[in-house]
């Protein structure tokens, strides 16, 4: 199966909180799914460490398989397995160029990457799943610079991430070091998805 190309507010609905931060995910209309926003049934153990691992997919805009994979990577890391997995989905070029505010969400970033217009140390990177480390430079090709300030003029008050510097005048960003789990702008409980996959 290939990647979700429906409606992406009913992400957002089917688990209750807003996966991108635009307008229509964090407006109050964002209800549980149905006319009256009805669900009769009470979640059970497994359907509240099913939803946190949904919000989290949804949020980095991620294949099952991927994320398994992402997981297995980061249990077998050195360090702690919570920081080491939100680390490795913060570091994804897509998630990257989202922070920068240049693109409204991730599916636009997505966008943004696989159409060619994003370059990596000076290379073209058209995956969007490629890991960017600690010192790589994430630049824009000139014909895509005027669609880029729009998206940052609409996108004002966008706050970048301590962990990158941003020149917005040149386009330019520079990864500085690793995101902590207190950069991640998304509440998710890390725990309920590790015993998830228990």
């Amino acid at each position: 199966m290939g990647r979700y190309t429906g409606p992406k507010v009913r992400l957002s609905r089917r688990v209750g909180v807003p996966i991108a931060d635009i307008a229509k995910h964090t407006g109050k209309e964002l209800s549980l799914p149905g006319m009256h926003g009805y669900r009769g049934r009470r979640n059970t153990e497994y359907g509240v460490r099913l939803a946190e691992k949904q919000k989290l997919r949804y949020h980095y805009c991620v294949q099952e398989k991927q994320f398994r994979r992402y997981l297995n990577a980061a249990k077998s890391s050195k360090g702690n397995t919570v920081n080491s997995m939100l680390q490795l989905l913060e570091m994804r070029l897509d998630n990257v160029v989202r922070r920068l505010g240049v693109g409204r969400t991730i599916w636009a970033a997505r966008q943004l990457v696989a159409h060619g217009h994003v370059m990596v140390n000076g290379k073209k990177t058209d995956i969007a799943s490629c890991a960017v480390k600690a010192g790589d430079v994430v630049t824009f090709k000139e014909g895509i610079h005027k669609v880029l300030r729009e998206n940052m003029e609409s996108n004002v008050g966008h706050n970048v991430p301590a962990w990158l510097e941003w020149n917005p005048a040149q386009l330019t960003a520079k990864v500085n070091a690793s995101p902590n789990p207190e950069d991640v702008p998304f509440e998710v409980n890390m725990n309920l998805i590790i015993e998830f996959y228990r």
